[in-house]
């Protein structure tokens, strides 16, 4: 073949050639992302290595727990929380809607309470309040009792929300009854 046959043939297929190799490095690329994509949705879905817990034999906690000095709930009350939980209304408490709430007090913890209402349960203790009425916290789940002189509540502190209301027992009806009866003096006046 003379050259200059040659040189014409390389000059046509050139664009071709270098068309087929673009077409091929860009079909090359979305299956090596679609191959990487795989790779990582596979190691999220992987779960992650367990470690393994060893138990300790019974001998040892034994001797660590009888070594190690345990104060219990009761002794990290003040004396103030103390006499609180002393005026805490326990029993099943009506409250509106149908509703009812339990608070019952812990025997082997003097000042805790255990609060139900439905499947719900909080382990409260008393909290000093600067108006003077009862408050029991439960910490972990963020659950209040506040006990006021008419009526009492549980409430979601986490939530923002009431749980319980208008809840009273039979000494709460009693004091709201005489509020209603006999009110107390306006403290502003009269504002006419």
């Amino acid at each position: 073949m003379p050259f200059p046959l040659i040189a014409a043939a390389v000059a046509l297929a050139l664009p071709f050639v270098t068309a087929t190799a673009l077409a091929a490095q860009t079909s090359k690329a979305p299956k090596a992302a679609a191959a990487t994509a795989k790779v990582a949705a596979a190691a999220k879905r992987a779960p992650a290595k367990k470690t393994v817990k060893r138990k300790l034999p019974r001998k040892t906690v034994k001797a660590v727990e009888a070594a190690t000095p345990v104060q219990s709930p009761s002794e990290r009350l003040t004396e103030a929380e103390l006499a609180i939980a002393k005026n805490v209304y326990t029993g099943t408490i009506a409250c509106e809607l149908g509703a009812s709430v339990t608070v019952t007090a812990d025997e082997k913890n003097p000042g805790f309470f255990e609060v139900t209402t439905g499947k719900l349960r909080y382990y409260m203790h008393p909290v000093e309040s600067r108006t003077g009425s009862i408050r029991m916290e439960d910490n972990r789940a963020g659950a209040m009792w506040l006990q006021l002189g008419s009526k009492s509540m549980l409430m979601n502190q986490k939530l923002g929300q009431r749980l319980a209301d208008e809840c009273a027992t039979p000494r709460q009806r009693e004091h709201a009854a005489e509020l209603q009866a006999n009110p107390p003096p306006n403290l502003l006046g009269d504002l006419k």
